[in-house]
């Protein structure tokens, strides 16, 4: 699929200030890593990198298919008691991941009248940006936002090889051209990941800053396969605290 298909125009719909806290590369990073802005194709994969992430997220497969389970009922019987609130529990929309799209998967979190069904049936972010307005979000969905519950379907993102459970976000593909429009290159150079060291300091001033994902990917490029996974393990340590802190907004 093209990325350039999937171009969204901003001036047609309202985007959440929250929702691309993602800044240009600075020029101390464009210095200190300038090798890696000389790179024209992504990283290849590492082995033990790929068989720990399909292991985890199969195991993690497992373990989660209980709490899906209730939360099923859990969105049934909600949108039973309000029908509102009613719809179902799984969507996606495109992002992009080493440079390709994917669809990403994610459990639903608003109310359906706040879904632009014409952007739902493409796919595009856009129309699940209402998000971020308070009153859109089901009581499950504010509970499952909270826990980082609505990112277990990327899981099977993760076993199928479309993402790595540690790597830079994948964004939308409306926000990775805007990444890429800004200079930055992370996103294409590594396979996306659920967890990344930017990611694991949401909820404090140091989101955002590109320099965390910069350093994932040098630390990719010249690390052994064993150094990345110790680096991972590292990176999924501090998301743990982050989930059980209920970060999740």
């Amino acid at each position: 699929m093209e990325i350039a298909e999937q171009t969204i125009d901003l001036n047609t719909k309202r985007e959440p200030r929250e929702a691309f806290p993602y800044q240009p590369p600075t020029e101390e990073i464009r210095w200190k890593y300038s090798h890696l802005f000389q790179m024209t194709e992504p990283l290849p994969p590492r082995l033990i990198k790929v068989v720990f992430d399909k292991v985890l997220a199969a195991i993690m497969l497992l373990l989660s298919a209980p709490i899906l389970f209730l939360l099923k009922i859990a969105y049934l019987i909600e949108g039973w008691l309000i029908p509102e609130n009613a719809g179902p529990m799984f969507f996606y929309y495109n992002a992009v991941s080493g440079g390709k799209v994917i669809p990403k998967y994610k459990l639903r979190l608003i109310k359906l009248k706040f879904i632009d069904p014409d952007g739902a049936k493409r796919h595009d972010w856009l129309a699940y940006s209402a998000e971020w307005t308070p009153e859109s979000r089901t009581y499950v969905g504010q509970f499952v936002k909270k826990f980082y519950l609505d990112e277990l379907p990327q899981f099977y993102s993760v076993l199928i090889g479309d993402m790595s459970i540690v790597g830079p976000r994948p964004l939308s593909v409306l926000h990775y051209e805007r990444d890429r429009a800004q200079g930055n290159i992370t996103r294409f150079l590594l396979r996306g990941g659920m967890l990344g060291l930017g990611h694991v300091n949401k909820g404090t001033p140091e989101m955002g800053k590109p320099i965390y994902e910069y350093e994932y990917v040098d630390e990719y490029r010249n690390r052994s396969s064993w150094g990345i996974l110790m680096l991972d393990v590292w990176i999924i340590w501090r998301g743990l605290l982050v989930i059980v802190k209920a970060g999740g907004h």
